[in-house]
């Protein structure tokens, strides 16, 4: 099979002492990142971004996933054992990880997060293997209109699958919009909002505004609450993995479920978070014992994790395919593609064959390597998060300004970082979506190129993005995605009528 064979070669790139190493320190730095609120994977990705930049793309690329992979295995400790999710898609794990926890199995729940987490993890880096092949060869054919109609069905598919607010999760976008049209006009080549500051001409750095929305937000956003780390003891040995593994057997049609959300959740743009709380909640509906959930549950953590996992990994296959990155992480992951001079798409499967098949290859030795990892730290990560927040604190934004000035080496940037801090404070306190704006402030500008290079082909008509069946059924699909909050909320109030208009008997 071919895949097979490319899959082989991919191996061949990965196992060097030098990728080993950088898979190692990936993934001891994403646990650091992943347990340490105010950071999470997509701040930590793009903190360690512009040390790449010297980096060989295949190197830097197996750094970055593993230190993603980690940070998705470190958000569970913190559920498990603080009750505080060093991400957002560990949320979930905190409802039944922490009762563990306190029952004195903090050991047997963060064991079957991580192996739950590494099946998930696998099963999206199986279809990651199988199909993106044939995915990449389909997008071939695509031309300018099937691009933009790609762009359209992926920002329709945040406004009517996302859980925010539609207007909520338009107004993030716009304001991604605004970004990515900053600086020089790449078609004609006029300056565009720039107010006449010369630091604007190269437009706004997706690194520096990343930094700010996730980094300097959240930590603006736990110093008002007054974070303060109280842990339950959490004992890990081989006799505690050993009776956990012998349990989950009897959980594999939740692990099935769950694979199957998360890879699909990952496709989309639901992305980990929306994967975990919608695969607990399946989990709960579908349980013999439901009134067991929140008490205590294995499978109230093996849900979340096993989702969280795959939604991550298979968030990939979109973004390598067709450029469309399905998580806020893997948008940040696609601008490090863009900076080392890759195009992702389609063309990337032909013209990079080491870098693509290198990175699913560390995708499977990388998720194995976490879960080693993890499982011989976590008393060392448990120490750290017993150091006081209000040193942690300071560290974090010393972190994140450097993070800043080493993109373009500007204080201008550092201070755009501040600015950029507080509209993520403003985003999570209003309770705005942050992934559909990196999103828009990474695609804008590609977006924007496709829609007028459609223009010049078809003479300014709009019917091009119906002149096939293929960007036809994308174009529809992505307005009717773009539209089914409001077609639902007419549906319901025409309902509603209807059930009041019966007389009554």
């Amino acid at each position: 099979m071919e895949q097979f064979d490319l899959l082989m070669h991919g191996m061949g790139v990965v196992l060097t002492w030098n990728h080993l190493m950088l898979m190692v320190v990936g993934v001891l730095l994403g646990i650091l990142v992943g347990v340490l609120p105010g950071l999470g994977a997509p701040n930590g990705v793009t903190l360690l971004l512009p040390l790449t930049f010297s980096m060989e793309p295949v190197s830097a690329i197996i750094l970055l996933s593993c230190m993603y992979w980690g940070a998705l295995f470190g958000g569970s400790v913190t559920s498990v054992i603080f009750n505080i999710p060093g991400e957002p898609s560990s949320i979930a794990t905190t409802f039944d990880g922490h009762p563990l926890a306190k029952q004195g199995r903090a050991g047997e729940a963060l064991t079957a997060a991580y192996t739950s987490a590494l099946l998930g993890a696998l099963v999206g880096v199986l279809l990651l293997t199988f199909l993106s092949t044939y995915i990449a060869n389909f997008a071939m054919e695509f031309s300018s209109p099937e691009f933009f109609a790609v762009y359209v069905l992926a920002f329709g598919s945040f406004i009517g699958l996302g859980k925010t607010p539609a207007l909520k999760t338009i107004a993030a976008m716009m304001l991604g919009f605004i970004l990515a049209s900053v600086g020089m006009d790449t078609v004609s080549g006029n300056l565009r909002l720039t107010f006449g500051l010369t630091d604007l001409l190269r437009g706004i750095s997706f690194e520096v505004a990343v930094i700010g929305l996730f980094g300097i937000g959240e930590i603006l956003c736990t110093v008002e609450e007054g974070l303060v780390f109280r842990g339950e003891n959490a004992k890990i040995n081989l006799r505690v993995v050993w009776n956990t593994w012998k349990k989950m057997p009897r959980y594999w049609a939740t692990w099935v479920r769950s694979c199957v959300i998360g890879c699909w959740m990952g496709i989309t743009p639901g992305g980990p978070t929306a994967a975990s709380f919608l695969s607990y909640s399946v989990a709960k509906n579908m349980s013999k014992h439901p009134e067991q959930f929140g008490k205590g549950a294995l499978d109230g953590v093996i849900a979340p994790e096993t989702a969280d996992h795959s939604a991550g990994t298979s968030a990939l296959l979109p973004m390598l395919t067709l450029g469309i990155p399905g998580s806020a992480t893997a948008a940040v992951m696609l601008g490090g593609l863009m900076i080392w001079g890759l195009q992702p798409g389609p063309t990337l499967f032909v013209e990079q064959k080491d870098f693509v098949w290198g990175l699913i290859a560390s995708m499977y030795l990388g998720n194995v390597v976490g879960l080693v990892v993890v499982l011989s730290t976590i008393p060392l990560f448990t120490a750290i998060l017993r150091i006081p927040f209000s040193i942690i604190a300071p560290i974090i934004v010393i972190i994140c300004a450097i993070g800043a000035y080493a993109v373009n080496q500007s204080l201008f940037d550092v201070g755009l970082m501040l600015v950029f801090g507080v509209f993520g404070y403003l985003f999570k306190k209003l309770s705005y979506p942050i992934a559909p704006l990196v999103l828009a402030a990474v695609l804008g500008d590609k977006m924007e190129d496709a829609f007028r290079q459609s223009m010049l082909f078809s003479n300014g008509s709009l019917s091009i993005f119906w002149s096939n069946g293929l960007v036809g059924a994308m174009t529809t699909a992505g307005l009717l995605m773009a539209f089914l909050p409001l077609i639902s909320k007419v549906t319901r109030a025409a309902f509603g009528r209807r059930k009041s208009a019966r007389p009554a008997h």
